[in-house]
């Protein structure tokens, strides 16, 4: 009579014997997983640190790359490669005169744009209007055209009425369509300052916004272009009715695409724009930056 009960019994301890074990690697298992994402968390800063380091690194050696040299005969264009302790840089530069500035260039410029991104005459003139309608400071005790037209259309804000601060404020502007901003934000800057742009390094779609421009004319200067990029003064005596919105000197401003690779294998990316000083103690001034460190950034 006592055989069963004590069979019963060790299964009874053997099946809790069993549960404890499966709770004790289910706490293993948990214990290991926080020790490995607070090993990988700890060195968030580290790389944060170094990724800010190499990107600064960069922009300072492309800001000795200019200075180093006489401004008639500085690059508007270039790249190279350096290192940083273990960390690998790449750095690729260009003048920022070779975009179009939102906040200095006139309609038929910022309509040629528009234009040589597929957007018909009559839309690319409307999409300019708005352009210069957000950036024109309003007339004091005056009535703005162009916050009736704001009202007209049900925006909930009125234009800024002064200077774009980013090239992302393009999405504040009734009527342009999403794609279309994304498309030439690539091509325009608020960082130049100018109403040219500078024919030596621009993008042959920003090329063929300049006002008078025509296909032959565009084939002629990239070719003169890339078989003698240091003949300024002949690009401009090529461009014949597009030369009133081109220029060839030197914009102080420079755009610098960095990419960083980390010694444990993660990559960073960063747009930066600063300016040239040459006087007192920082050869340059930073204007702009953005990294993709804590995720995507917008592009341009």
């Amino acid at each position: 009579m006592r055989q069963p009960r004590e069979q019963n019994d060790s299964g009874f301890v053997l099946v809790a014997v069993l549960w404890i074990l499966a709770a004790l690697a289910t706490l293993a298992s948990i214990y290991s997983a926080y020790a490995v994402n607070t090993a990988a968390g700890s060195h968030l800063p580290d790389d944060r640190l170094q990724a800010e380091a190499s990107i600064r690194a960069g922009i300072e050696m492309a800001a000795f790359r200019q200075l180093a040299v006489p401004e008639p005969v500085r690059p508007s264009q270039g790249g190279f490669n350096l290192r940083v302790g273990r960390t690998s840089v790449a750095v690729r530069f260009r003048t920022e005169g070779a975009r179009i500035d939102l906040n200095a260039a006139p309609e038929d410029l910022l309509a040629g744009l528009f234009a040589a991104l597929g957007v018909d005459p009559k839309s690319a003139k409307a999409y300019a209007d708005r352009v210069i309608g957000w950036r024109t400071k309003a007339v004091p005790n005056a009535e703005s055209n162009e916050a009736k037209l704001y009202a007209q259309w049900r925006v909930p804000y009125p234009p800024r009425q002064a200077p774009f601060q980013d090239t992302l404020e393009l999405s504040l502007l009734p009527g342009l369509p999403a794609p279309l901003i994304e498309r030439i934000r690539p091509f325009v800057t608020v960082f130049s300052g100018r109403p040219t742009v500078d024919v030596s390094s621009a993008d042959p779609t920003v090329l063929s916004a300049l006002p008078g421009m025509t296909p032959a004319i565009l084939t002629a200067l990239l070719k003169a272009r890339a078989s003698a990029p240091g003949d300024r003064q002949d690009l401009l005596n090529l461009l014949g009715p597009a030369r009133s919105a081109a220029a060839v000197d030197r914009s102080k401003a420079i755009r610098a695409a960095i990419a960083v690779a980390l010694d444990s294998g993660r990559q960073v990316r960063a747009d930066v724009v600063f300016r040239l000083t040459e006087v007192g103690e920082d050869p340059y001034q930073l204007l702009y930056w953005r990294d993709d460190f804590d995720g995507p950034t917008p592009s341009g």
